[in-house]
C-alpha cells in the first residue's frame, strides 16, 4: 500500500525521492564496495565497469552512453513517462558514478565484505529506484522485448546475460573476481526483492472494473500485454468485468498508472507469479489481437 495518495503531490515527491536516493545508494555501492576491488554489477553496467578498468575511461560516462539505446527500446516498449524517469535515475546514477568516482576512497579492500556489503547497498538503491518508477540499467529492456517476441522471460535473459558477463570478468581479471560478482549478483536480487518485492519474478494482476474492454485496449497498446477477461458478480455491486494480466516488475508501475486513470474506481490485486509456463502474445499476433478485440466491443454495444 502506497505511504500517500496517488496522484497528490506529496506521492509524486516520495517517487522522486525514491529515484535521487537509490540512484545516490545504487552509485555509492559502486564506488566505496565494488569497483575497487574488481567486482562487477550485472547488465549494462558491467559491461561499462570492464571497459573502465581497461582502458581508464570515465566510469560515469561509460554507463550512460552504453544505456542510451537500451533507454529507448524502454521508451517504446513503456512510453514517456517511464523515459522521463529512467532517463532522469539514469543520469543522476551516472553523475555520483563521477563525483564518488572522484574521491578515489574505498570502505574495504576485503573482496567478500565488499561483495555482501556492496551487494546489499546496490539492492537498496535500484529497488528503490523501481519504486519510483525508474531503471538504472537497460538491460532489462531489452528482455521486455525479447520476452515478448521469445519464450524466454525477463528474469532469465538477465540472468543469461549477467552469466555472460561475469564470465567475461573471470577471463579478463581473475576468475575468482568473476565469483564474487556472480555473489554480488545473487545478494542485490535478493535485497530488490525484499525493497521493490519482485526482483526476478512476475506480477500477476486482477482488476475489477466496469471498464473491461476499454482498460484491456489501453493495457495492450501501452504495454503489448494480453489480458484474460472474465465475467463476475459482487455481492453488491453487481456485474463486473475480471480482468488477469501477468507483466514485469518493471511494467507494474506504468500498469497501476494506466488502470488508475481509465478506471479511478477499479479494484486491482498484484501477487508475485513464480513460474511462468506457456507463451506470450507475440510480435506477429498483435493483428489478430486487435481484430479479436475490436470484435468483443462491438458485439458489448450490439
Amino acid at each position: 500500500m502506497p505511504l500517500f495518495k496517488k496522484n497528490s503531490p506529496l506521492y509524486y515527491i516520495s517517487n522522486l525521492l525514491l529515484l535521487v536516493l537509490g540512484a545516490i545508494i545504487a552509485a555509492g555501492a559502486l564506488e566505496f564496495f565494488l569497483v575497487p576491488v574488481l567486482i562487477l554489477d550485472g547488465g549494462v553496467t558491467g559491461v561499462a565497469i570492464i571497459i573502465h578498468q581497461l582502458f581508464n575511461l570515465p566510469l560515469g560516462i561509460l554507463v550512460f552512453i552504453l544505456n542510451l539505446p537500451f533507454l529507448f527500446l524502454g521508451f517504446r516498449q513503456m512510453g514517456k513517462r517511464f523515459l522521463l524517469r529512467a532517463g532522469a535515475a539514469m543520469v543522476l546514477f551516472s553523475a555520483f558514478l563521477e563525483i564518488f568516482g572522484s574521491l578515489d576512497k574505498s570502505v574495504t579492500d576485503d573482496p567478500l565484505l565488499a561483495a555482501v556489503f556492496g551487494g546489499v547497498f546496490l539492492g537498496v538503491g535500484v529497488g528503490s529506484v523501481l519504486r519510483g518508477g525508474g531503471c538504472l540499467d537497460g538491460t532489462e529492456s531489452l528482455a521486455l522485448l525479447v520476452s515478448k517476441k521469445y519464450s524466454i522471460s525477463v528474469g532469465q535473459f538477465v540472468l543469461i546475460c549477467n552469466v555472460v558477463i561475469f564470465g567475461c570478468a573471470g577471463l579478463v581479471f581473475t576468475m575468482d573476481r568473476a565469483m564474487y560478482s556472480l555473489l554480488t549478483y545473487f545478494i542485490t536480487s535478493k535485497v530488490v526483492d525484499f525493497v521493490e518485492s519482485g526482483f526476478e519474478q512476475g506480477k500477476a494482476v486482477m482488476i475489477i472494473t466496469n471498464e473491461g474492454k476499454r482498460i484491456a485496449n489501453t493495457i495492450y497498446d501501452k504495454l503489448g500485454r494480453t489480458v484474460t477477461m472474465l465475467e463476475g458478480e459482487g455481492l453488491i455491486s453487481g456485474k463486473k468485468v475480471v480482468l488477469y494480466c501477468v507483466v514485469t516488475r518493471v511494467e507494474l508501475h506504468e500498469l497501476k498508472r494506466l488502470i488508475r486513470d481509465d478506471d479511478a474506481s477499479a479494484f486491482m490485486t498484484i501477487s508475485d507469479v513464480s513460474e511462468i509456463v506457456g507463451a506470450h502474445i507475440k510480435k506477429r499476433q498483435a493483428k489478430k489481437v486487435k481484430e479479436l478485440l475490436a470484435e468483443a466491443e462491438e458485439s458489448e454495444k450490439s
